[in-house]
């Protein structure tokens, strides 16, 4: 399967710690060789860089990871194709525009048999099942709320109910992101961690065995929270985020978690209550 980084933080920062161990697993500490991408939310904008190539080998990664691109949330994610030809439509984020801002989306799974029925203004562009499951949840946000973006509550738990229904199919890790929130879906494999003033001068990164200072260049008023499928530091305390959760982030805070059990599972405790 896939893998996934994120970062959402209250003032802009960087991510090129985490990044650059993140990209070793993409194809030298780990399978996942089929694709690689990173959305950057910067001055009310968004960049993203993406390859159908091994992060591990390219050149464009090893820049991501060396050049401090400075954002208040970041997506990224590294692809072993299990749903779709190694191609670059395929490489996730995926993005999408509503409500007048831009959406970004990554999935680390597989979805089984899940072909929905899209009627509004969201269509793939390639041939995943992730970003099926993206264009279905723009789809029914749009369905839902029309031209109004709901608020926190709201949203938080209309996307609580649409994870139970993907959950459904398979297994639905992701990471969606409006460039002021930060909202994940741990269905197997999830971790994250709190990172603030005082900070940890030395870290050791898990796939690269290199040292780095995490407060280096930092405004010591900065609090972020790092994502990832797999925890990429030692001497840090990982959160494990439990298996069928629902999470929200802001400004580097945890604003909301809810569980999440798919339809079927549900159905087969209450059966056996």
């Amino acid at each position: 399967m896939c893998q996934l980084l994120g970062l959402n933080s209250n003032l802009p920062t960087d991510i090129c710690a985490s990044f650059a161990g993140f990209r070793e697993r993409g194809g030298r500490t780990d399978e996942h060789a089929d694709g690689w991408g990173i959305a950057f939310f910067e001055d009310g904008g968004l960049r993203i860089l993406n390859e159908p190539h091994p992060s591990c080998q390219s050149q464009l990664a090893e820049m991501v990871a060396e050049h401090p691109f400075q954002a208040t949330n970041i997506v990224a994610h590294i692809r072993k194709a299990t749903v779709g030809t190694v191609r670059l439509e395929n490489t996730h984020p995926f993005s999408r525009r509503l409500w007048g801002r831009d959406w970004v989306f990554a999935h680390n799974g597989t979805l089984v048999d899940f072909v929905p029925r899209l009627e509004g203004d969201f269509r793939p562009r390639g041939c995943t099942d992730s970003e099926r499951a993206f264009c279905w949840l723009m789809d029914g946000l749009q369905h839902r709320f029309g031209d109004v973006r709901p608020d926190f509550d709201t949203l938080f738990a209309w996307l609580r109910e649409a994870a139970v229904a993907l959950s459904d199919y398979g297994v639905i890790n992701f990471l969606l992101s409006d460039g002021e929130l930060m909202l994940a879906h741990c269905s197997t494999r999830l971790s994250h961690v709190l990172r603030q003033a005082p900070f940890k001068r030395r870290v050791r990164l898990v796939d690269t065995d290199e040292d780095c200072d995490l407060g280096q260049g930092v405004d010591p008023a900065t609090r972020s929270v790092v994502l990832t499928t797999v925890p990429l530091t030692h001497d840090e305390a990982w959160v494990n985020m439990p298996a069928g959760s629902l999470w929200g982030f802001r400004d580097g805070r945890v604003l909301a978690t809810a569980p999440t059990v798919a339809g079927r599972v549900r159905q087969q405790a209450e059966a056996c209550a």
